[in-house]
């Protein structure tokens, strides 16, 4: 029986036209590149392994760095918490985790929520075992990209033990007929 696999789903009514696709052989990521209103977008969609979830996420954007740029947003369920403000009872973030998030900076990404919501706690995923919540589901852009986004919020789901995020993108172009924002959601 296959693995995971993760895609990305696009609505017909946005103006996508796709580029180029890029998969792993473990089906753990997949990165669209594309035009969405004229626009360059790349979208990484990363599903982390339950255990060893750093020592995932690290070499994978290693390898990947020189397909991300300003105009990639990174999202997916990392399964691991970034800082202690997304953990239970604000735990510390332990030495993987901080490397992660080293390797984060070095590449100069970002965690969109963070920036736009710098001290709410606000989870993605509840734990039934523990009886914990905490945001393992992430979305991270360029440091450079912060005025491309309008907005994020967690989206409650009653259906699933993740969360949905959605992000809202700031359009260049203005449309007549069309709205300047699109939305992204990761769950």
């Amino acid at each position: 029986m296959p693995g995971p696999a993760v895609v990305i789903l696009i609505s017909d009514k946005t103006n996508f036209k796709e580029i180029a696709v890029k998969k792993d052989k473990e089906r753990h990521y997949i990165m669209i590149k594309g035009l969405v209103q004229q626009e360059n977008i790349t979208i990484l969609n990363i599903y982390a392994p339950n255990t060893g979830a750093p020592k995932f996420i690290k070499p994978s954007l290693i390898d990947l760095r020189n397909e991300i740029d300003s105009n990639t947003i990174i999202v997916g369920d990392f399964n691991m918490s970034l800082t202690a403000l997304d953990r239970p009872m604000r735990q510390k973030v332990n030495k993987e985790t901080m490397d992660l998030n080293y390797t984060l900076e070095h590449m100069d990404l970002r965690h969109i929520y963070r920036t736009f919501h710098p001290t709410t706690a606000e989870y993605t995923f509840y734990s039934t075992v523990p009886g914990t919540f905490s945001k393992i589901d992430h979305m991270v852009g360029h440091k450079t990209s912060r005025n491309k986004f309008k907005k994020i919020e967690i989206i409650s789901s009653t259906l699933s033990d993740h969360s949905g995020i959605k992000l809202e993108i700031n359009s260049k172009r203005s449309f007549q007929n069309h709205a300047n924002t699109w939305k992204l959601t990761c769950s």
